[in-house]
């Protein structure tokens, strides 16, 4: 039952992008097109949970035991960015026109600081490996569904008759605000 309130309070309740506004770089970059989102939100997928597995291994295995906790933050980024090079080799070689697509956004994943607060939080919650997987799981999809649903969003308002003073990130960051505004809905759900 645990697994389950951390994977839903990653996912609905502490969304990274609505509710903790981190990884707003990418999600208003990124989320114009739905394709592109959904690459997006596959590749932060992929890091976000590999990096839970991978932090928690660096920070129980290696820090702890020789005293240097403290570079954490250090040993995190470096891990991040391992798996980001990992992730963007792969969509390169198997998916170009998604890699095209992406551009610069792929990359700064490594400083997509949604990523980088999984790792945190599941060391600062103690969590075991387990449930620093499900956080990070829970939270990547979280990202994902936020990323989809404001590319939708976008999408629709690209055809729909919107006054000149606010197309484009103008209305992107109002809709973006409603939206994080409807995710609060979803506050009390898990305490």
């Amino acid at each position: 039952m645990k697994i389950f309130i951390i994977f839903i309070s990653a996912m609905l309740v502490n969304n990274f992008v609505l509710s903790k506004f981190l990884g707003i770089c990418s999600f208003l970059g990124v989320s114009k097109k739905l394709k592109t989102s959904i690459g997006m939100g596959s590749a932060v997928v992929f890091v976000m949970t590999l990096a839970s597995v991978m932090s928690y291994m660096v920070y129980h295995w290696i820090l702890e035991p020789l005293e240097i906790t403290y570079l954490y933050t250090i040993a995190f980024v470096l891990v991040i960015a391992s798996l980001v090079q990992l992730v963007e080799m792969i969509i390169k070689k198997y998916s170009p026109s998604l890699y095209k697509a992406l551009g610069i956004f792929l990359p700064l994943i490594t400083t997509n600081c949604a990523v980088l607060g999984v790792s945190v939080i599941n060391m600062k919650s103690n969590y075991t490996l387990l449930e620093s997987v499900v956080n990070g799981l829970g939270a990547s999809f979280g990202y994902t569904l936020a990323i989809v649903l404001f590319a939708g969003i976008r999408e629709k308002m690209e055809k729909s008759d919107i006054p000149r003073p606010l197309k484009g990130l103008p209305i992107g960051l109002i809709s973006a605000g409603l939206m994080s505004i409807a995710f609060l809905g979803f506050q009390g759900l898990v305490k």
